[in-house]
């Protein structure tokens, strides 16, 4: 099993720390974590057992891999001994939009540096990760990465140049999957249910179509086919989503926010 340091410990961090213990990845004897000027450290070694380092030289010592998971804006500010603590180790960077030329300025050292995008349903192990590697990876690492990535669900491996469209695709996506959600509950009360009730019918709605896209396998438009009878109830609704240019509005949602994405990778 490998030694797993965790640099940050909030959100992502702390789904990676759960998955891994959950998935028998690693021990909790083998991971440490280290948090900011705040108590995230402490609430995470408390909560799950793991050891809670003094200092980066005593996080990354006995580490096989440390996976950088603080605030992408820190990374310049970052603890200078970080270059010398992590060499020979395999660096998973789970910053947002900085890229491996930035991360390997940050960790020179480093025997390896892989660059992912992992999302927010990855907190109950329902994510989708995209990742990347600055060089070609041995066996070994490529093991541990897919075992910490894929703590948070699925994963797959993409150039860099496509890190980008996976956080407007994968990372922002479930922004756009809440307003949506949203978007139903307000219908719902416009139709005259509760509040209440509008989002549980929206949540249900979502839930069991998601499952039923996965689950069976079909393409999303043979799916909406099976349930539009013509001229029907859900054809009108079609029809109107249709006129309000639907499917262009969430290209250019995407498009936005992997344009977006592009700025702020820019040198970084």
């Amino acid at each position: 099993m490998p030694r797993l340091s965790f640099l940050g410990s909030g959100n992502m961090a702390s789904a990676i720390v759960a998955g891994v213990l959950n998935q028998k990845v690693a021990a909790v004897a083998d991971l440490a974590c280290l948090g900011g000027n705040d108590p995230t450290g402490a609430a995470l070694s408390s909560r799950t057992g793991i050891r809670l380092a003094k200092d980066v030289i005593d996080l990354c010592v006995t580490a096989d891999a440390v996976v950088v998971a603080f605030k992408p804006q820190n990374l310049a500010e970052a603890d200078p001994r970080l270059a010398e603590a992590t060499r020979g180790k395999l660096v998973i960077s789970i910053l947002a939009g900085k890229k491996l030329s930035s991360l390997a300025q940050a960790f020179p050292h480093a025997r390896a540096l892989v660059r992912a995008m992992p999302n927010t349903p990855g907190a109950i192990g329902a994510g989708i990760t995209g990742w990347c590697s600055l060089a070609p990876l041995s066996e070994a690492d490529r093991t541990i990465v897919l075992s910490v990535l894929g703590a948070l669900g699925i994963v797959h491996e993409f150039p860099e140049d496509m890190l980008n469209s996976v956080t407007a695709l994968g990372g922002s996506g479930p922004g756009f999957v809440f307003e949506f959600a949203a978007a139903l509950r307000e219908a719902g009360v416009a139709a005259g249910f509760t509040r209440e009730l509008a989002a549980e019918f929206a949540t249900e709605v979502l839930l069991g179509s998601a499952k039923l896209l996965k689950q069976t396998g079909e393409d999303a438009d043979v799916l909406r086919d099976r349930v539009t009878s013509p001229k029907g109830t859900t054809y009108a609704g079609l029809q109107a989503m249709a006129s309000a240019n639907f499917r262009d509005t969430i290209r250019t949602t995407v498009l936005a926010a992997r344009e977006r994405s592009a700025e702020l990778s820019k040198d970084t």
